[in-house]
């Protein structure tokens, strides 16, 4: 399944890329592909990084209105017992992350914690 999964990741990437759906404030890149174990759908994490909640939720749109003819040409491009179909959605994690390092860039700028000054999990 993780061969699937990277596949259709890479082909539903180029895919994208075909789209235009790369605006001047936003980058969007496919982050991840679940397929479920039968082959007929995949859920596809699509981040956006820049741009706002807006501009997400038009991309989102777009990705969603260009589905079928995304699936087509994945029926063609990939060679799968069934074309799965696909549900877009918008996935956060790389911004979390880039909160998180943000974080413990502020906290490594400041005076260095001694080892009774972190807290024990």
């Amino acid at each position: 399944m993780r061969r699937v999964n990277e596949l259709l990741k890479r082909e539903i990437a180029i895919l994208v890329e075909r789209i235009d759906l790369q605006t001047p404030d936003s980058v969007v890149s496919i982050n991840a592909v679940d397929t479920s174990p039968d082959l007929r759908h995949a859920k596809v994490g699509v981040s956006v990084l820049g741009g706002g909640d807006e501009e997400r939720a038009a991309i989102l749109k777009i990705l969603r209105k260009s589905r079928g003819d995304m699936q087509a040409s994945l029926a063609k491009n990939v060679r799968l017992k069934y074309t799965p179909v696909l549900e877009f959605s918008i996935d956060t994690s790389i911004e979390s992350g880039d909160r998180v390092l943000a974080i413990l860039a502020e906290l490594e700028g400041d005076a260095p914690l001694e080892d009774e000054d972190i807290p024990i999990l």
